[in-house]
């Protein structure tokens, strides 16, 4: 089937109730454009009886011949539809029983067709036996088929009729009738234990739920959108167009690279139905273009990464190069050096006072450059140590000494932790920050090489804080589950933190500070607790927690990566994400809980974290059992 993520074209489909010629209708609606058919695989009246003579046994084919299209066809331009009479929880008896016959017979044949997906409606909260048939053919096939559920924004019964063309459409307000359809689908998804190949196709009615429901609802692993001809408008040139609200709606889906299907007749009969699809093109080539951050991340989304360990590990040239690229964090760095650089040497010292600045961790040497550059535009005289541990990295340093700096530059290869400097620092300068902060160690190493700092010595940055937000994601909680290695623990993987570039998820409340470290230090104590609360505005499930920090370099000079302060066009750093072995439950203003724990034994730091309220969670990653920082 068309992918929307090959260009920059949105993948449309079409959805009919009835198809008499197969060959034909796919014929007519690739001319009008679309890439796909939805369809029903049985006729939409033929219900068929498996428990009653002598229907049950009548002959002849059910359905029509898989030879009417070429396998080609079935496998890439066609979505099967369940019959809409299929009740596989109905609690009549001989009706279920029909019924699960039925759904069975629906889905053996469409894998037989090797349909790409298959469609399966949701259309009330009691579905137990619908997942257990479906989840019963997903186990026992050799079949490769998606299943998309379709579930309403609204529940149909929920919808209000009274509604006025053009009239602009009102949000529901009702809190149980906004989230109801959201927990039939939650209920079916937990049902079928998070399968990866059970994705959501939402219904985009008329009216629709609050801001707050749809970024529930767009954190879920949705494949498609639904929208029915009778939600569009008729702008005064008389085409079909989509309300301020249902746009909105649009452009998020459009960000997760959902297809849209197009359900029901044309309601603006003198235009082609064309007109539907192209005022969605119009959409998509009219939406805000992607920032530098987007740009950068494109590809990453959701995809979990090692957090490096470039204390234990030496970085590769590739490393460097990616993190030297950022246009943001050498341009604050040079203003911190700049702003510290006047504030301790007064404009009649310019030419005698020589300042001392370290750089520790220079790698490639951006902060030296930064700060010589900062020398230049203070007009103040500099000193400057290139401190390495990197033995690679320091032939790069020195290259530079001989090819640009010059005598203005020692480079010094060595742990920053061992090294004995020939001199104090009035400024040290590093950037050994991770994505939540001290997770690349640099509380410990900061302290290691604070002793040949003077009493009154700057270091920049001089203090960071780490945040951590509850989040909801199917598509995160899977990513992790899919982690597991063979030769480690269970639930290793479930233990060990992800630098991701967060994408189809859900934050389920504001960041608040978790742990707070400031340089130079009088306490060289770096192990730390915090309890944190939030409280959570909706019904939903917790997958995990993701994690931001903040830092201070000098004064009012900072970089963050927590979204309301977040440093614009920096990507040196996605955030990161501790997810939970198991998913939470959560009620409407529930209070969530969390303990966060940050050790260190001496060889190695690790965290630890654990949910307190509304349930207890295992503490995960006693001990670093499965995940340390080596010093």
């Amino acid at each position: 089937m068309a992918s929307a993520s090959t260009g920059s074209r949105v993948s449309c489909g079409r959805d009919l109730s009835c198809v008499p010629e197969v060959a034909d209708t796919l014929a007519a609606v690739a001319k009008l454009g679309f890439d796909f058919l939805c369809m029903p695989v049985f006729h939409p009246r033929f219900k068929r009886e498996f428990e009653l003579e002598p229907a049950k046994s009548r002959t002849g084919a059910q359905t029509r011949s898989d030879l009417l299209l070429c396998g080609r066809d079935w496998n890439t331009l066609i979505v099967g539809k369940l019959s809409q009479w299929i009740e596989a929880d109905t609690e009549i008896k001989a009706e279920r029983r029909n019924s699960e016959a039925a759904l069975m017979q629906e889905l053996n044949f469409s894998a037989y067709l090797g349909l790409p997906v298959f469609m399966i409606p949701l259309k009330g909260p009691c579905n137990a036996n619908l997942a257990r048939v479906l989840l019963n053919h997903i186990h026992t096939g050799h079949h490769t088929s998606n299943f998309w559920i379709r579930v309403p924004l609204i529940a149909p019964e929920d919808t209000h009729e009274d509604l006025i063309e053009n009239e602009p459409n009102s949000c529901v307000e009702d809190t149980s009738v906004d989230e109801k359809t959201w927990s039939w689908w939650h209920s079916f998804r937990t049902l079928c234990d998070y399968n990866k190949r059970i994705c959501l196709a939402i219904e985009v009615g008329a009216d629709i739920p609050s801001d707050a429901v749809i970024d529930k609802w767009l954190g879920e692993p949705i494949k498609a959108a639904v929208l029915p001809t009778s939600i569009f408008l008729t702008n005064k040139k008389g085409f079909p167009v989509l309300s301020k609200a249902h746009q909105r709606i649009v452009f998020r889906l459009f960000k997760l690279e959902a297809q849209f299907i197009f359900t029901g007749t044309s309601r603006h009969t003198e235009k082609d139905f064309r007109s539907y699809l192209q005022y969605l093109e119009y959409l998509n080539q009219n939406r805000p273009a992607p920032n530098a951050y987007e740009m950068f991340a494109k590809g990453y989304e959701d995809y979990l990464q090692s957090p490096l360990q470039p204390l234990m590990d030496n970085l590769e040239s590739q490393t460097y190069e990616v993190f030297e690229k950022d246009p943001i964090k050498y341009s604050q760095y040079q203003q911190a050096v700049y702003k510290c650089l006047l504030d301790r040497v007064p404009e009649e010292q310019k030419d005698t006072n020589v300042q001392v600045l370290m750089v520790l961790g220079a790698g490639r040497g951006p902060l030296v450059n930064a700060s010589l550059r900062a020398a230049r535009q203070a007009d103040r005289k500099l000193k400057v140590y290139a401190v390495e541990k990197n033995p690679n990295a320091v032939i790069t340093l020195e290259n530079w000494r001989f090819e640009e700096w010059g005598d203005q530059v020692t480079v010094v290869s060595s742990d920053m932790r061992e090294w004995a400097a020939p001199e104090k620092a009035d400024i040290i300068v590093s950037e050994l920050l991770g994505s939540f902060g001290d997770n690349e160690l640099s509380p410990e190493c900061l302290d290691g090489a604070q002793h040949f700092l003077k009493d009154n010595g700057v270091s920049i940055p001089c203090s960071y804080t780490s945040f951590l937000a509850p989040l909801s994601s199917s598509k995160l909680y899977n990513e992790v589950r899919g982690c597991r290695e063979r030769d480690k623990e269970p639930e290793c993987h479930f233990e060990t933190p992800y630098v991701v570039r967060l994408h189809n998820f859900h934050q389920l409340a504001d960041p608040k500070p978790c742990f707070t470290f400031t340089h130079p230090s009088r306490d060289m104590n770096n192990n730390r607790y915090q309890c944190l609360r939030f409280t959570v505005g909706c019904n939903t499930v917790l997958h995990g927690f993701a994690g931001y920090f903040e830092t201070t370099l000098y004064k009012d000079v900072t970089l963050s990566i927590k979204p309301e302060t977040h440093s614009p066009g920096m990507f040196s750093w996605f955030p990161i994400l501790f997810p939970l072995k198991q998913p939470i439950s959560l009620s409407r203003d529930d209070n969530v809980t969390v303990r966060f724990w940050r050790c260190n034994n001496g060889k190695k730091v690790w965290y630890e974290w654990a949910v307190t309220e509304p349930s207890c969670s295992a503490i995960h990653n006693p001990a670093g059992r499965s995940y340390t920082i080596g010093l």
